[in-house]
C-alpha cells in the first residue's frame, strides 16, 4: 500500500507541476510533412514537454557566492522567483520571500555536465540497458541519445545531490559519427521529453581515435586505421555537403535523409558538434577537417592532449571538456597529466571539467578541486571561483546554453546550489539543489531526495532475508 500511496503523491504533484508551472516550449518548431526546397527548418525533432516545477520567492543570504562566470561575493545574498534569478549582490530584496540564513555556507549556480550518459547507460547496468552505441555501422548520425534515455535511471538523483541541475546525454563512442546528443533538466519525468532543456540546440556526437578503429577494425570492416577514420570522415561530409546543395536547390518536397538531415544541420550552424578526440594530432586533423567542410567544433571531450595545443584550440574557438586526473588506461590515454585542466585555463582556453561516469557525476565540484590543487603545485594562481567557471560558465557556452543557465544573474534560470561548505572541499556536499526556482533536493528533508519509479519497492540491505 505504501508504494501505492507514493506513486499516487508522485502522480499528484506531476500534475500540479503540469498546471501550475509555465506551459512547455518546444525545442523547435513542429516539423513538416516532408522536406521543402533545401529549408533549414525542415528538420523533424523531437519536442521538448518540460514544465518547471512550482517553487516560491526564495532569498538565500550571508553566503559565500560564486557566480559561476568567475566572480565572488563574501557574505552576499542571491534571490530567485518565478523560475528566474532577480537580484544578487551583498543585499537583496527580502519582501514577500522564504528567507534561508546561509552563514557559513556557499552558493554556486548548478553544475552542469557537458558528458554524461545518464539513462543510456542506466543502472543496474546490465546489457538490457546497453543503449548508448548504434554498432551497426562506422556513421550513424540519424541516431538520436533521446530515444535511449530511460528517465527512471536511478542516477539522475544521485547526480542531483551532487548539485548537477543540467547534463548532456550523448551517444557512445564507437562510431565515427554516433548520432545526436541531448541537453537535460535534472528532474524526474515520465519520458525522456518531460526532461529535455527548451530551447538548448541539439548537438552531434563524433568521435576520432582508437575506439572506431577498434570496434571495426576487428571486424575486417573499415575504418581500421587513423587514416581509416579520416577517410571516412571526409567522404561522409563531401556527402552532407552535396546533400545541403541540392537541398537548396530542390523544387518542391524531396526524400527525407535522416542521416543526411543532422549533417546538413551541423553545415547549417544548427547542431553543434561534441567531438570525443584523446590526441592533439587527431584534434588537430579534425580541425583542418572542419575547415575544409566548413562546420565548427564546439568541444573537444576528454582531450587528454589537450595541454599540448592549447593555444590552438584557444585560437580556434573550441573547448576542452576534461577530467581531473583519469590516464593511462589506453594508449591513446597515456599522455595525460594531472596539470590537463589549470594548463588549459591558464593558456585562456575554455576549459572544462567532465564525467562520463555515472559515479563521477556525483562529485564533479571534488573534480575540479583535484585538478585546480595540481595546478597549483605548479606555480598556477587560479582563485577558486575562476575554477568554478570549469563546471559552470564553460560547459554552458559548449552546449549553446549561455544565455540560459551556467551563471547567477538576472534574468537566467534559478539553478541555484546552496552547499554546507566550500564547495571545493572534499568535506561539503550539496544542502538545497533548486531547478528553475523550484526546491527539488534538501538534505535535510527525506522528501526532497527523489526516487526513480524503478527503485520503489526494491529492496534494500536490511530488507534482504
Amino acid at each position: 500500500m505504501r508504494i501505492v500511496a507514493v506513486g499516487l503523491l508522485a502522480g499528484l504533484l506531476a500534475g500540479c507541476a503540469t498546471t501550475s508551472g509555465p506551459k512547455p516550449v518546444a525545442a523547435s518548431a513542429p516539423p513538416p510533412a516532408a522536406l521543402q526546397g533545401g529549408s533549414p527548418e525542415a528538420e523533424g525533432e523531437v519536442k521538448s514537454t518540460y514544465h518547471a516545477w512550482p517553487g516560491v520567492p526564495t532569498v538565500v543570504s550571508n553566503v559565500t557566492i560564486y557566480d559561476g562566470k568567475g566572480g565572488r561575493i563574501d557574505g552576499g545574498a542571491v534571490r530567485f522567483e518565478k523560475g528566474k534569478v532577480t537580484a544578487i549582490g551583498a543585499s537583496v530584496p527580502t519582501d514577500g520571500a522564504t528567507v534561508i540564513d546561509g552563514t557559513g555556507k556557499w552558493v554556486t549556480p548548478g553544475i552542469i555536465d557537458i558528458h554524461s550518459h545518464l539513462g543510456d547507460y542506466p543502472a543496474p547496468g546490465v546489457p538490457a540497458h546497453s543503449d548508448g552505441n548504434e554498432v551497426t555501422s562506422p556513421v550513424r548520425p540519424e541516431v538520436w541519445a533521446i530515444h535511449s534515455v530511460w528517465p527512471q535511471d536511478p542516477n539522475f538523483s544521485r547526480a542531483l545531490a551532487g548539485g548537477v541541475t543540467v547534463l548532456h546525454v550523448l551517444p557512445g563512442s564507437a562510431n565515427l559519427f554516433g548520432g545526436r546528443g541531448v541537453t537535460l533538466k535534472n528532474v524526474y519525468g515520465r519520458t525522456a521529453q518531460d526532461m529535455m532543456m527548451p530551447d538548448a540546440p541539439w548537438t552531434l556526437k563524433m568521435a576520432c581515435g582508437e575506439n572506431p578503429k577498434r570496434v571495426y577494425g576487428s571486424r575486417n570492416q573499415m575504418p581500421g586505421t587513423r587514416m581509416g577514420n579520416v577517410a571516412m570522415m571526409r567522404q561522409t561530409w563531401a556527402n552532407a555537403r552535396d546533400y545541403q546543395q541540392r537541398m537548396k536547390a530542390a523544387k518542391g518536397p524531396q526524400k527525407r535523409d535522416l542521416q543526411m538531415e543532422t549533417l546538413a544541420g551541423v553545415l547549417d550552424g544548427k547542431i553543434l558538434v561534441q567531438n570525443h578526440c584523446y590526441r592533439a594530432d587527431e584534434m588537430a586533423n579534425v580541425i583542418q577537417l572542419s575547415k575544409e567542410f566548413g562546420y565548427k567544433v564546439t568541444a573537444f571531450h576528454h582531450a587528454v592532449e589537450g595541454y599540448k595545443i592549447a593555444d590552438l584550440l584557444r585560437d580556434n574557438g573550441i573547448c576542452a571538456a576534461m577530467w581531473a586526473d583519469w590516464w593511462g588506461f589506453k594508449l591513446e590515454s597515456y599522455d595525460g597529466i594531472e596539470e590537463n585542466l589549470p594548463f588549459f585555463h591558464a593558456s585562456g582556453g575554455c576549459a572544462i571539467t567532465h564525467s562520463d561516469d555515472a559515479d563521477g557525476i556525483q562529485r564533479l565540484n571534488q573534480e575540479t578541486a583535484k585538478a585546480l590543487s595540481d595546478g597549483r603545485k605548479w606555480g598556477l594562481q587560479i582563485r577558486d571561483e575562476e575554477a568554478w567557471t570549469w563546471i559552470a560558465i564553460n560547459p554552458a557556452k559548449a552546449l549553446g546554453i549561455a544565455d540560459k543557465v551556467g551563471s547567477l544573474e538576472p534574468g537566467k534560470q534559478a539553478d541555484v546550489v546552496l552547499w554546507n561548505g566550500n564547495p571545493l572541499s572534499v568535506y561539503s556536499r550539496p544542502e538545497k539543489v533548486w531547478i528553475d526556482g523550484a526546491l527539488m533536493y534538501d538534505s535535510n528533508d527525506p522528501k526532497r531526495r527523489p526516487v526513480s519509479d524503478f527503485e520503489l519497492g526494491q529492496p534494500g540491505e536490511g530488507d534482504r532475508k
